[in-house]
């Protein structure tokens, strides 16, 4: 495979050292994904907004975690599969629903397995939902924005997905009791 970098405020690019300096204020760490992001300042700095963005949405934590670990392990994602649940168990999200989704089971609340059979359908079809899955959607709850917001968390996620299995990025020391 390929040899990609991680690295750090002192070695990497000059226009990712100030976004390097922004994961360490936020997660008190570098994560490797960053680390190895890093080598793209454009990549890294739209993976941070759009995670932003995303994070600011109108989802709660158990429905952000569902979009978030629904694409983690849809696309078999090694380091965000953990790296989500970590950030799950933070944010306070019902560790149920981490475990559900890892395991394939259905989840317990009918709306936020709605969420799931949705991000799903979305990856599946490469958005080419059908009226009956936007119905099933939109009976759960959930209303047009949170369809647009559904499309806001599978860019994220790609990103770093996609990174991830390129780079075969190292999972994160505080990430691997999570695997």
């Amino acid at each position: 495979m390929t040899d990609f970098k991680l690295y750090n405020k002192d070695s990497a690019p000059e226009d990712s050292k100030p976004l390097l300096e922004g994961s360490e204020k936020e997660f008190g760490m570098i994560p490797n994904l960053h680390a190895v992001m890093a080598e793209a300042p454009g990549l890294l700095k739209a993976y941070q907004d759009v995670h932003g963005l995303f994070a600011d949405s109108s989802f709660n934590e158990d429905e952000l975690t569902v979009v978030w670990q629904t694409i983690n392990v849809y696309h078999s994602c090694h380091y965000c599969v953990p790296a989500h649940t970590a950030i799950a168990k933070q944010m306070g999200a019902d560790d149920s629903i981490t475990q559900q989704l890892k395991s394939g089971e259905t989840l317990d609340n009918p709306k936020l397995q709605a969420l799931r059979s949705f991000t799903e359908a979305m990856l599946e079809k490469r958005g080419q939902v059908s009226s009956t899955d936007l119905n099933a959607f939109f009976d759960a709850g959930y209303g047009n924005r949170q369809v647009l917001e559904v499309i806001l968390g599978i860019s994220q996620k790609t990103m770093s997905n996609y990174t991830n299995a390129v780079a075969e990025t190292p999972i994160d020391e505080p990430f691997k009791k999570f695997k």
